[in-house]
Parts: C-alpha cells; structure tokens; sequence
C-alpha cells in the first residue's frame, strides 16, 4: 500500500516534527488533539484535525477508541504514535494493524518482549548484546535473591520489571537490606505500573548512558546510525544529549554498532530502535531498548544527514531502507538541549501564557517545538516545550554555537530550564566530556549546598 494520510497519535513537538516529514513526502497529516490543545501549533498546520477528548491524557492521548475512531472517520491510512503516550503499546499497534491501518512503528511482538525488561534483558542476551552481570529472570524469593547478590558482588541495584523513569529502583549496598528493599522496590512498581516483578543486576558505580540508533526493514536487513551520550540526567531524565560521544572511539563505534545492527538482523526488526546500554572503564552493559523514536533522535541526523522519521515512514510503507550501512558518515557534532516549561533550579512546573517568544537562528541551529507568541502552555502534559539543536565541525564549535543560541533564545512569561543549559556550558567537566549519570546531580547539590 501507499501510505497517503497519517494520523499523528501525539501532540506538541513531535507532533509538529511528524507532521513536517510526511509533508515533505507529499502525505497529508491528521492532528488529534484534547480540548486543551485546541489552539497548539500541529493542530493549525495539520490537514485535518478531530478532537479526541478532555485535557487528561487518559481521556484523549491514551484513549484507543478515540483514536481508532478519529483514523476512520478521517480516512488515514497510517497511525504515527511519536514517542510517549502509547508509542510502546503492543496492543495498541495490535489494534491499528487489526483495523487494516500501517502502525509506523516496529513490530507488535518486538514492543511486547523488549516493553518487559526481564524479557528484554534475556532476548538481548541470546543475541549477542553484553549484560550487566545479574539474575537471569525475575526474582521474589529473598533466599535466592542473596545467593545472586553474593555471586555478583554488592552494591546490586533491584528493578522493576516494568516501567522506568526510576521508579521501583532500589540499590541495595549490603545483605540486610536486601528484602526490605525487593519489598520497597516491588511495591513502588506495582503502584506505578500494576506489576510487582523484579529482578537484580550489578550495581556499576559511575557509568555513562551511550544509546546505539538501530534501523530494520522487518525483513532481516538492519543499520546503526551511531551513537548517542545522554549521561546529563536528573531523577533518570535526559537533560542534555550529545553525538557522537565524548568517550566512544571510532574502533568502539564500529564494533558495538556492529553487534547491536547484528542483534536487530537477527531479530528481524522492523523501524526505529534505540538499544541502551550503560558504559563504565570502557565496556558496555545493556540496559534496555526502546521501540521507538527517541527525543533526541536530532543528533543523531545532524551527525549522519538521515530524516529518521521519513525513514520510518518509508518502512512502514513496506519499502527498503533507504541506505546501507557503508553509506553511513558520520560528521562533526551536535547537541541536543531540552528545554522545559519548568523551574530551572527546583525544577517545578511552569506552565502558563507565552508573552513573547524567538527561536535562535543562524547556521546549523534547529529549533523543534510548538511555540508562539500568545501560546498558553497547559499544565497537564509533560513540561518539554522544545528542543534546541546545534551541530558544529567540532564538539568546540558546537558548544560555541549552543551558547550563542541559547543566549539569543527568548521564551517570555514562564519560567523555562534555559539557564540551566547556559550555566552547564560553563562548567568545566561538561566543557572537557568529563561526566557520567550521576554528574548533574551531584554538581546540583554541591551548587544549592
């Protein structure tokens, strides 16, 4: 089939940047959108637009009926999740297929296993990808759990199953607390994902988050597109992202790229991945992947001139991909920053009525958002407004370039995390690549200490 109309199962930035690639291919756009979004920028510029429900996210953005129902009605012929919402659920990609609607996304059954961190971790290790030493499945007897501690060597770290973003994660340091804290940590995850399981890994002590981008046909034809550090992390959130890596060799480069590209072949993926791994004394451990199009994906086509969401439209579309993995160059660098709608010290929520507003412009700077001048940011969805992005010959240049960027970036009327970003490229160990996960928050609390 020809994909003509894609509906866009998102909003705000990602909204907006899918909408900009199917244009670009000549497919028109459906926005859907809760009354709270209403007036937002993809709903403006889409084709079509169909309200799905109220400001909740429950009640709009995760309501599959709705969804379905607004596809129908406007004659898509192909569901764009983004990332988010339900952009990894299997079930959900079920249904599209179920209703005769090309889901741009990867195989329902590769989001199901890899959505189930003990599964993913097993899956990951039958293919090939290095393991960060630690159970081989789920565990909920304390006896057994001590026996793997001891193997392993503490400090272990306990993890739920399901979900992430930090929640039901324990680090256990010493024997007597490891069933008070399998207890803590089961808990937390059945409150927040409905689902008690988890398992117990090797606790490494100051790594680096490095993300490989992976690409399939879904026919045994797989890419990487290189690799991404989002080690800059708050509570388990990315703040500032970077291709390629400070510390990542060439050599590094092209053999991890090698393994994971394999793995996906192996696996028959289909569309966009991201494999996560966690990087310490210069070995990789995988931590997770993630079945769809990742926040910073702009880095990684800045560095390889590659539109990955035209790339996953192509896929879905039952085309080849568009390019081997010899014709893949890597070029100069580039940054990513997030700005949020937030406090930039304490970090609470600032949503609110957008007075003014001007992108930084100028060569090789890219601004992914949604805003306006008159634009009220509401308060019920996540605080990312946009995403600046530079690119530069060298890490040197382009760190220039994001703090010219930032300096002339105007977003008036609400508090915003632009001079976190300005005071991060001030800092020495950030300057010098010098920085691991727990970095920002160790240097903020020195800084409100």
């Amino acid at each position: 089939m020809a994909i003509s109309r894609i509906l866009i199962a998102n909003r705000g930035e990602i909204a907006l940047r899918i909408h900009r690639a199917a244009h670009e291919m000549g497919i028109e756009t459906v926005a859907v959108h809760s009354t709270a979004d209403a007036d937002a920028m993809h709903v403006r510029l889409a084709d079509h637009a169909i309200c799905i429900g109220p400001p909740p996210a429950r009640d709009s953005y995760l309501n599959v009926a709705a969804i379905i129902s607004a596809a129908e009605i406007s004659h898509a012929d192909a569901i764009h999740p983004g990332y988010g919402f339900l952009s990894e659920n299997a079930q959900f990609a079920e249904i599209v297929e179920a209703h005769g609607l090309a889901w741009i996304g990867p195989k329902p059954e590769h989001i199901r296993t890899m959505g189930d961190k003990v599964e993913a971790k097993r899956t990951a290790g039958a293919l090939g990808l290095p393991l960060v030493p630690g159970s081989a499945g789920a565990v909920s007897d304390p006896v057994e759990a001590a026996q793997i501690a001891e193997e392993i060597g503490y400090p272990v770290i306990i993890k739920a199953a399901s979900g992430g973003g930090g929640r039901g994660m324990k680090v256990c340091t010493s024997p007597d607390q490891l069933e008070t804290l399998m207890k803590q940590a089961g808990n937390e995850a059945k409150a927040a994902f409905g689902d008690d399981t988890v398992y117990i890994e090797k606790y490494l002590g100051n790594p680096r988050h490095i993300e490989f981008q992976v690409f399939g046909d879904g026919k045994g034809n797989a890419i990487h597109l290189g690799e991404r550090d989002c080690s800059l992390q708050r509570r388990h959130q990315k703040v500032l992202e970077e291709a390629p890596s400070p510390v990542i060799t060439p050599e590094d480069r092209e053999r991890m790229g090698g393994i994971v590209s394999r793995a996906m072949s192996d696996m028959g993926y289909r569309g966009a991945g991201t494999v996560e791994f966690l990087w310490e004394n210069g070995e990789f451990y995988f931590i997770e992947m993630n079945t769809r199009l990742q926040v910073e994906h702009p880095v990684t086509e800045a560095i390889t001139g590659v539109d990955l969401v035209r790339e996953q439209i192509r896929i879905a579309d039952g085309r080849p991909l568009s390019f081997t993995q010899d014709q893949i160059e890597f070029k100069g660098h580039a940054i990513e920053c997030r700005i949020n709608a937030e406090d930039p010290w304490t970090f609470a929520p600032s949503p609110g009525l957008v007075n003014a507003y001007h992108a930084p412009g100028g060569m090789h700077v890219r601004v992914d958002s949604g805003l306006y001048a008159g634009y009220r940011i509401p308060p019920y969805y996540d605080s990312m407004i946009a995403k600046l992005i530079v690119y530069g010959r060298t890490r040197e240049g382009c760190i220039m370039r994001l703090r010219r960027a930032l300096e002339e970036m105007v977003v008036d009327g609400v508090k915003t995390s632009i001079p976190l970003h300005c005071a991060l490229l001030e800092q020495p160990d950030v300057l010098n690549g010098d920085y691991s996960i727990k970095w920002l928050e160790d240097w903020m609390e020195t800084r409100g200490s």
